[in-house]
């Protein structure tokens, strides 16, 4: 068998996603990363993304993700996140309030850590659940 990627997502409440990938692609704070098996060894700050996993079985796992770090050794990939979610466990209609609840906070003026926090991390699950939707037709 080809070479492969063992993936971990891991959030502050454990494991979210782990299996055997083909490649992972996440956003760092330098831009869009892709990760092949034999791929150098690296960390890197990732920021709220969808990120994706493309399985040994050519399935993609989307994954939203708030931010945190990308670690590469080994063939190994790790995605270490304060939040991570697995897209299809995403509710589309619920993350699309709370994204719209979070930017009318930022509009008011209300432009604390916390705030701003809560509208990457409703932005990151929209896109992830979109992304996943589009992947599923």
């Amino acid at each position: 068998m080809a070479d492969v990627l063992r993936v971990e997502v891991v959030s502050a409440d454990g494991i979210v996603w782990e299996g055997d990938a083909l490649s992972v692609t996440a956003r760092s704070s330098e831009g869009d990363l892709g990760i092949l098996p034999n791929h150098e060894p690296f960390l890197a700050a990732m920021v709220p993304c969808a990120a994706e996993v493309l399985t040994t079985g050519n399935t993609r796992e989307v994954l939203a993700i708030d931010g945190g770090f990308l670690s590469v050794a080994d063939n190994r990939v790790s995605l270490l996140s304060q939040f991570a979610r697995v897209a299809r466990e995403i509710d589309l209609n619920a993350a699309e309030h709370e994204l719209a609840a979070a930017e009318k906070r930022l509009n008011a003026g209300e432009l604390d850590e916390e705030t701003r926090q809560h509208y990457l991390r409703a932005q990151a699950q929209v896109r992830a659940a979109h992304l996943a939707q589009q992947h599923a037709k």
